[in-house]
């Protein structure tokens, strides 16, 4: 069960980062908010950087990031070792990115997903638990190649 959570977008995104983070504060996770909080145009990469970090170094237990579309974001997060975020416009995906990958951050795009969605998309994310067994194997082979670029 995730705590506390890092949340990170761009200018592009912080409405729906800030509906989020009211729905993910009354359901009593605590947030870290690494910005940005302005209309202003920024680089995605710094604010993603920031919440990665976070989220490597065991200070929150997961992280929500949003962009336009969700994925720039989530590749500039996933350069972070450790880091397995999963961009999604959907619940199944949300819900199987927890239960099968143990995606610990999660991306949407402002531009792709409306305010609803979004609530309930993280709303499957965090409600979701990794569900281990076979996917242990399959887990350990990303974190192999994040290490040597390779499997075995």
């Amino acid at each position: 069960m995730m705590k506390k959570l890092a949340l990170a977008c761009d200018h592009a995104a912080v409405d729906l980062k800030n509906h989020v983070k009211e729905y993910v504060e009354k359901r009593g996770i605590e947030v870290v908010d690494f910005g940005t909080n302005s209309y202003e145009r920024c680089d995605y990469p710094i604010y993603a950087l920031a919440a990665a970090n976070a989220v490597k170094d065991g200070e929150c237990d997961g992280g929500i990031l949003f962009c336009g579309t969700g994925i720039g974001i989530s590749l500039a997060a996933n350069k972070v070792k450790g880091i397995r975020c999963a961009v999604v416009s959907d619940c199944y995906s949300a819900k199987l990115s927890r239960e099968h990958n143990d995606a610990n951050m999660l991306a949407m795009g402002t531009r792709v997903v409306g305010p609803e969605l979004a609530l309930l998309i993280v709303q499957h994310w965090l409600d979701a638990e990794y569900e281990y067994g076979i996917h242990v194997p399959r887990v350990a082979m990303i974190s192999q190649i994040e290490e040597t670029g390779k499997i075995g």
